[in-house]
Order: structure tokens, then sequence, then C-alpha cells
């Protein structure tokens, strides 16, 4: 069974913790960027604005070959209590019929509950099973911490059943 993680990081948590599932269920991974500039208050005021619109934008890569994967992680910040535009344009691209998909969001509080029920929405429309969720608390955390952490849910998960 073959895995990819798909997965937008604007500040490097959410990458943590992508390469930490990576290394572990020894998954693929493809980074998302948005094209927008994210950065700045002004910038980060729009960008949460533009995740509870759930509006688009233009990402690199545009689309991802995802053929010769049976499951798909997808990972992304949580932004105003939802995904970003980025994981939401590249969600919209993916045909998902008969795939397995793992959800997670980071967060610095505990919105992300309402990111992954979105997300489920948007995998199951497009034809995807969720087979498992997660949502991690990023705000003040080590790299070193996160990736512990990231190993702790992929323990107490048993993730790696759903893996090769």
């Amino acid at each position: 069974m073959a895995t990819l993680i798909i997965y937008y990081s604007q500040g490097g948590t959410t990458e943590t913790v992508a390469k930490t599932l990576a290394k572990n269920l020894r998954a693929d991974t493809v980074r998302i960027h948005d094209l927008k500039n994210r950065d700045g208050l002004k910038n980060k005021i729009f960008a949460s604005i533009n995740a509870f619109r759930e509006s688009k934008t233009d990402i690199v890569p545009a689309r991802v070959d995802i053929t010769d994967y049976d499951t798909i992680i997808f990972g992304t910040p949580t932004w105003a209590g939802n995904p970003t535009p980025a994981i939401l344009t590249i969600i919209d691209r993916c045909n998902l019929t008969g795939k397995d998909v793992m959800l997670f969001a980071t967060m610095d509080n505990n919105r992300g509950d309402t990111n992954i029920e979105r997300l489920e929405e948007k995998i199951k429309m497009r034809g995807g099973r969720v087979i498992e969720t997660f949502t991690i608390t990023t705000k003040g955390k080590s790299p070193e911490k996160l990736a512990k952490d990231t190993e702790a849910i992929i323990e107490a998960k048993v993730l790696k059943m759903y893996t090769r």
C-alpha cells in the first residue's frame, strides 16, 4: 500500500509533522506552495478571511498525480478554524474515488476540529473514504517536541497499519 502525504506549511510546523509521518510511515511527500504572499499582519488577516470563505488560490504544483497511491494524507495549518486555501485548492483538483484518506491539522489553539470536519466533507465529496484524523497543537513547541508528539500520535492511533 503506497502512501502519499500532501501538505501545506507556511511556518514549518505542519512540515515537521508531515516529514515525521513520512519517515515513520514510509510515505512520499508533496509540499503545496501558495503563490499568494501570506506574510505580514495585513496578509495574515486576508489569509484568514480567504480560509473562512474557502477561497481558492494559485498553487504549485497545480496538480498532484495520486494514481499510484492507495492512501493519501492531507495536512494543513488551521486558519480561522478552517483549512488553508492551498489545501482546499489541491483537494478540489484530486479525484479521490476509491482512495483511503487521512487528515491532520496543526493549530496554535483548539480550533482544529472544525478544520478537520470541513476537510472530511470535502474528501467525501471527492469520492474519498476518511479512515483517520488527528489534530496537533503546535504553539510553543520545538521541532523536536513536535516530532515526538507526532510519533506518539502514530503509536496511539496505530497509523502504521494503514500503510505499506
